[in-house]
């Protein structure tokens, strides 16, 4: 129970207030780990393929285990000291742990950027949130950018943790901040991480499995709940649902482009390399600011939905246990 309202408690201070910049975030500390880690095996395994996959688990491992071992044991000692002191500091974990608000707040940034009909401060704006260069997307490409990054890190970013931390509190929502903070760092399929990122980006795609297709799922409903287009997200859905190289970022992004009734993803360029991407979506209409204002709603309305299913199966759980 106390988990449980950790968890409430940490949903309503995302929503209320995002993440305080000037706040030093425990996944900044995680992302400085791996980078040492990744210098350490780099220096060690040079350029040998097979020492560098072994190197790439070790890492995975190590990091993995220490952000989960890390939280739980200060919880305990929180907890021998006094209950409302573990209650207290899971909660705020819990609120560091969910990036919904902050997610809305840097896609709205992107969208204020283009109704000043400022094309170079929106692509800065939107490069803050996506991984793909954006220095010559042109007006269109930038709203689809940001509409597909609100779309995907509904999952990464609130689902996800949000299941993980509703079955064992901060200590397994930090588990799946380090797995996902490891992706983002070192899962690429370029010459420079193919090997030593080969397990990172495994284990992301395992454990982001059920998390991105319960976000699609929920992502639909809450189509119909705010009287988009719900039929087109789940036909959508239904059918590119696959269309990307990862089998769970395409999820929540063709439910969104269904919504929309609007085309998404195609080819994107990252570190100045083009990469070829199937066509998410039908092309009903092009692109506008606005949608990224709905892609906002949706992924709300998403976080919501999915809160309120995981607490009740918690809530469940405790009574039932």
């Amino acid at each position: 129970m106390i988990t449980l309202m950790a968890c409430l408690t940490g949903f309503i201070l995302d929503l209320i207030c995002g993440d305080p910049i000037w706040l030093y975030h425990p996944v900044r500390l995680i992302g400085r780990f791996i980078s040492f880690l990744e210098h350490l095996s780099r220096k060690v395994c040079r350029d040998n393929k097979r020492r560098l996959i072994t190197a790439g688990v070790l890492m995975w491992i190590t990091v993995a285990a220490l952000s989960a071992a890390v939280p739980c044991l200060l919880l305990y000692a929180a907890g021998a000291v006094h209950p409302a002191l573990r209650f207290v500091l899971e909660s705020f974990w819990c609120y560091q742990l969910l990036a919904a608000r902050s997610l809305g707040q840097e896609s709205r940034k992107v969208y204020g950027k283009l109704k000043e009909g400022s094309l170079p401060e929106a692509r800065k704006a939107v490069s803050m949130i996506v991984g793909r260069d954006t220095a010559k997307l042109d007006e269109a490409g930038v709203i689809r950018a940001a509409v597909e990054t609100v779309a995907e890190n509904t999952s990464d970013g609130v689902t996800a943790p949000l299941l993980y931390m509703m079955i064992a509190g901060a200590p397994l929502g930090f588990f799946y901040k380090a797995v996902n903070t490891m992706d983002s760092m070192i899962g690429y399929k370029d010459e420079n991480y193919l090997y030593l990122g080969r397990c990172a980006a495994k284990m992301d795609d395992v454990l982001n499995y059920v998390p991105a297709r319960l976000s699609a799922l929920f992502m639909t409903a809450a189509a119909f709940l705010l009287g988009m287009d719900g039929r087109s997200a789940w036909r959508i859905y239904r059918r590119d649902r696959k269309k990307h190289a990862s089998p769970n970022a395409a999820q929540t992004e063709a439910v969104c482009a269904g919504a929309l009734n609007i085309r998404l993803a195609g080819d994107a360029w990252y570190f100045g390399v083009r990469y070829p991407k199937a066509y998410i979506g039908d092309d009903i209409r092009p692109a506008e600011a606005e949608d990224i204002v709905r892609a906002g709603k949706l992924m709300y309305a998403t976080a919501i939905l999915s809160f309120l299913l995981f607490g009740m199966l918690r809530l469940a759980a405790v009574l039932t246990g």
